[in-house]
């Protein structure tokens, strides 16, 4: 049994889902994280030990791997500074070769991680596929090390980056919103469905050595999911899907904004490819996985309903 585990990426979306699933199933659960007092949600729950370290420093993966028997890496970024795939390859294959590397020298014989649909070493669309692709590479060729990955489409739930950032979109949007690559398509997988296949396989010796792709039942295109998202806040938005070029064009622009961006020209090479899978969901997990209406509407109405009363207490002055 692998009752002790390192959970690396545990303080993003996913991993406070994984996190709390583990603390329910009685796991022993060390989370390594660059600012620990950031994350005081953590610090609460009981069997957790929350660690500052620098996940990219080998001597510091191998000290804090060691009585460890199972590592669990969600890291991962979208975007990169400069388009040219040097951040997605540090992030992606560099991390999970210093993480295969220090659980080897740490007798940690157990490894589970984070992929993404799609990803293919030489075939993938975008540095970030490609670089995920390497990332499974390195998994297979790992000695000594049961490994198992999963490929999800986009992952939500309460707390996601995807509904949530949409949503954000369309309330600061003037009425109209124009949307590159709409016709993408994606089937959108619950992450308490994706956190519950890791733990499942945790302990299930029929998933060492396997790569699971994880899609949720329905597929939707990019403006449809938008058009969604506009439902279910209670707004009406007028979208206007672009063409190639035009998509290509706002990619350009938004890769160069300083803060927030959007798109980038690699997120817009992701979104040649759809991200669905061919297979129903993995029998083995024994699970049927959440549609959106079951679990979106949950969180997109109270975050609505919240902003509309902080926006009244604005108004009226009850913030100051």
């Amino acid at each position: 049994m692998f009752t002790t585990v390192c959970v690396l990426g545990g303080t993003g979306f996913v991993g406070k889902h994984l996190v709390a699933r583990l603390v329910k199933q009685g796991y022993q659960i060390r989370v390594l994280t660059r600012h620990r007092e950031r994350h005081r949600e953590l610090l609460v729950l009981p069997t957790v030990e929350v660690i500052q370290a620098d996940i990219y420093n080998p001597a510091e993966l191998e000290h804090y791997f060691q009585g460890q028997a199972a590592v669990i890496n969600l890291v991962g970024i979208l975007n990169e500074k400069r388009d040219n795939g040097q951040g997605f390859h540090r992030a992606h294959v560099e991390l999970t070769r210093q993480v295969i590397q220090a659980c080897q020298r740490s007798k940690v014989s157990r490894l589970l991680q984070m992929s993404a649909l799609h990803a293919d070493a030489s075939a993938g669309s975008s540095y970030y596929l490609r670089s995920k692709g390497e990332a499974e590479g390195l998994l297979r060729q790992a000695q000594g090390i049961l490994t198992t990955c999963f490929r999800p489409s986009v992952i939500f739930g309460p707390g996601d980056g995807f509904f949530n950032r949409f949503a954000t979109l369309l309330r600061f949007s003037p009425g109209i919103v124009p949307l590159a690559c709409p016709n993408t398509r994606f089937a959108p997988v619950y992450v308490g469905d994706v956190v519950a296949c890791f733990v499942s396989a945790l302990n299930n010796a029929s998933t060492y050595g396997q790569c699971y792709n994880l899609c949720g039942p329905q597929s939707y295109t990019l403006k449809q999911l938008l058009q969604y998202t506009a439902a279910q806040i209670g707004l009406y938005r007028w979208v206007i899907g672009l063409g190639r070029s035009s998509s290509w064009l706002l990619a350009n622009v938004f890769q160069y904004m300083p803060f927030y961006r959007p798109l980038t020209r690699d997120n817009y090479r992701s979104l040649q490819i759809d991200s669905v899978c061919d297979q129903p969901f993995p029998a083995i997990f024994g699970l049927s996985p959440k549609s959106l209406d079951e679990i979106v509407p949950g969180y997109l109405q109270q975050n609505s309903s919240r902003q509309h009363y902080n926006t009244l207490r604005r108004s009226a002055g009850r913030d100051r």
